[in-house]
């Protein structure tokens, strides 16, 4: 293993026990927002440290083994060239795991999503491919213990829906479903193609991380406060003192004011009020407008020629377009066994970022 990941992991125990002190500490425990952060950086640092732990005994039972190796006794030499052998390739096989533990996380990993999926090109065969889509997801929630929320549904008098639309939670959905967004392709004989022609139709799903209710913190160093006199019809001053107060929230250019109140400190409280009103308002519509901006960056038009995977019936084969990955079970993964397409698109996805991590 090289010097620097062995800093890294060094950095990651020393931080391990950090955390774990922090976590006791009764003014954390009183801040809800920074003890559930604390305990998220616990869950996701702990495996590494116990994945290093293990890795220290093995390269200390790898150095017993080695004089095992040179002992005068030839039974307890073959012994020790026997496990030297074992202890390397397991050595081995942690490191890659410890490297995929290293690579950067995606923040939206342990979310719960909202998926959307929509009939696309096809017509009613495409309505119809969209309900199976839907039925596919729920099969694979099941069998992993999560749980479907239904937000919206247009289901269609040939079957299926023209859009349906749930909330999945559960542990890492978005971890194993985030590759779902695209155009899914379908090719088969529709039950009311009589003459037995395969026809193509299409489907867009859309996955998303569940938006978080957005936490307003005010750091008062970033908000210019004035005060002016306070004025009444005519623009006269109806108060000798400057109680009026007006803030403007540098960062977002937000810009409150209030005169109601004769005294200062209440016209300066109502505007803070005021304040965190309006930058949780301009937050959320920023939220909706970068959610809208990934919809369509997600989905695309539906077009076939945009997808993602094809399902194809007659060959009973389901083929990933952006991996080049290819299985004989689209029956299985119609019932939900989705395991096998969504570990290789992770695993390429591992790929790049390590090969991204080595080119840095």
């Amino acid at each position: 293993m090289e010097n620097s990941m062995l800093k890294r992991l060094e950095a990651t125990k020393v931080r391990l026990v950090e955390v774990d002190k922090e976590l006791l500490d009764e003014n954390v425990m009183r801040d809800r927002k920074k003890f559930r952060d604390l305990n998220k950086e616990h869950a996701n640092i702990e495996p590494i440290v116990e994945a290093y732990d293990k890795y220290l005994k093995l390269n200390s039972d790898l150095e017993d083994s080695e004089l095992m190796m040179n002992d005068s006794d030839s039974e307890i030499a073959e012994l020790g060239r026997s496990e030297h052998k074992r202890l390397l390739q397991e050595i081995d096989s942690l490191t890659e795991e410890i490297k995929i533990m290293l690579l950067p996380k995606d923040p939206n990993d342990d979310k719960n999503i909202i998926v959307e999926i929509r009939g696309a090109a096809g017509g009613d065969e495409g309505n119809i491919f969209a309900g199976d889509l839907f039925r596919m997801y729920v099969r694979y929630a099941e069998a992993r213990g999560w749980k479907i929320q239904m937000i919206d549904q247009n289901p269609c008098e040939a079957g299926g829906f023209s859009l349906v639309s749930f909330m999945v939670k559960g542990d890492q959905v978005y971890s194993r479903l985030k590759f779902e967004s695209g155009a899914h392709r379908v090719q088969r004989v529709p039950k009311t193609e009589a003459s037995g022609r395969i026809h193509t139709s299409t489907a867009t799903v859309l996955v998303m991380p569940e938006m978080e209710d957005i936490e307003v913190e005010i750091n008062m160093a970033d908000v210019q406060v004035d005060t002016y006199h306070s004025q009444g019809a005519g623009g006269q001053n109806v108060n000798k003192t400057e109680s009026a107060v007006r803030m403007t929230h540098i960062p977002t250019g937000v810009v409150v004011a209030c005169q109601t109140e004769k005294s200062q400190i209440q016209n300066r409280e109502i505007c803070l009020q005021m304040l965190r009103a309006k930058i949780y308002q301009k937050l959320q519509e920023e939220q909706q407008s970068e959610f809208e901006s990934e919809r369509k960056l997600k989905v695309g038009t539906g077009e076939r020629s945009e997808k993602i995977r094809t399902y194809n019936y007659p060959q009973n084969r389901v083929t990933d377009h952006r991996i080049g990955f290819t299985i004989q079970k689209l029956d299985r993964v119609m019932e939900g066994d989705l395991d096998e397409v969504l570990d290789a698109l992770i695993h390429y996805d591992q790929e790049m970022k390590m090969l991204g991590e080595e080119n840095k």
